[in-house]
């Protein structure tokens, strides 16, 4: 029975138009299976997938990962990884590539979050939509364990851009203040400011790629990769 549904699913099938539209890539599947996408986006690579091979192998691949047991980490080989944390601990990053196109910003990449109206919209989420383009500013921000990074990029006439950056409390949302933001070009540092507002601005900033390095007193807890292209 099970090989007489095959045949005739696969026969059924052979016979449906082929998909028109781009295949959604592996991004988008993922956020389809997670139940992070719109209804009308769900229904759209629902019926994609009805009439795609490709997607639909793509798709019981990923279910199947998503099935994988998953077992209880050994005590020794825990203890070995928090050992080596403990020995080099890597400073968080959030990496922010961007083209200025005269009044408007396109977002090429980001490991953030994209603010979109009152909207947070995860990287992936975003692309999903064909959403890149930005008008005069766009505002991109990252959870660490205790701190969220909020960086809001302003177009300058496609030659220059303003860059603030705020620091908050990742669960209260409250301002953290006392912190030094350093803006780095080439391991040259160009601004750093102390601030006791939380919120740092660098204005009129040339294009090129740029560290912000965020510290408190005792160390460094933030990095932002930032590269801004024509």
């Amino acid at each position: 029975m099970d090989k007489l549904i095959k045949v005739v699913y696969r026969k059924w099938k052979s016979g449906q138009l082929k998909p028109q539209k781009p295949h959604p890539d592996e991004e988008a599947l993922a956020c389809f299976l997670e139940g992070r996408l719109s209804d009308k986006e769900n229904e759209q690579i629902k019926a994609h997938i009805v009439s795609c091979d490709d997607c639909s192998r793509a798709l019981a691949v990923q279910l199947r990962m998503g099935e994988i047991e998953i077992k209880d980490i050994p005590e020794e080989l825990l203890k070995g990884i928090k050992d080596l944390a403990a020995i080099s601990i890597a400073i968080p990053i959030l990496e922010i590539i961007l083209r200025l196109k005269e009044k408007v910003m396109e977002i090429l990449n980001t490991t953030g979050d994209v603010l979109v109206g009152q909207e947070l919209v995860p990287a992936p989420v975003l692309r999903s939509r064909q959403i890149k383009d930005f008008k005069d500013e766009v505002t991109i921000l990252k959870d660490f364990q205790d701190i969220r990074v909020e960086a809001k990029i302003e177009n300058k006439q496609g030659q220059a851009f303003s860059l603030s950056v705020t620091v908050k409390e990742k669960d209260s949302q409250k301002i953290m203040k006392d912190l030094r933001v350093t803006l780095i070009k080439d391991d040259v540092e160009l601004e750093s400011y102390l601030t006791d507002s939380g919120k740092v601005t660098f204005e009129h900033v040339l294009l090129g790629k740029y560290t912000v390095e965020i510290a408190n007193i005792e160390n460094k807890i933030a990095s932002v990769i930032l590269d801004i292209k024509t």
